[in-house]
């Protein structure tokens, strides 16, 4: 479907990520912004922010959006 086009197209190895990483991307995928995310896992937002871009990053994904939809495609909420 169209609103997947945005999704990386092999597989990817999610132990590319630190654990923090991931917690940022559950968060998100949880819907938090960036605000509650950052309380939740005890960080600033500006931390919480660099987290989420290099989540970004490694997972070759466009936005938020694409990380909340990867989150629930790969049962991490």
């Amino acid at each position: 479907a169209a609103y997947r086009d945005h999704l990386p197209r092999e597989p990817v190895d999610l132990s590319v990520l630190t654990d923090r990483e991931l917690d940022v991307l559950r968060a998100v995928g949880r819907g938090s912004n960036n605000r509650e995310a950052a309380a939740e896992l005890f960080v600033s937002e500006a931390t919480l922010k660099t987290h989420l871009a290099r989540v970004l990053t490694k997972l070759q994904l466009r936005d938020r959006s694409a990380a909340i939809v990867f989150a629930h495609d790969h049962h991490l909420v």
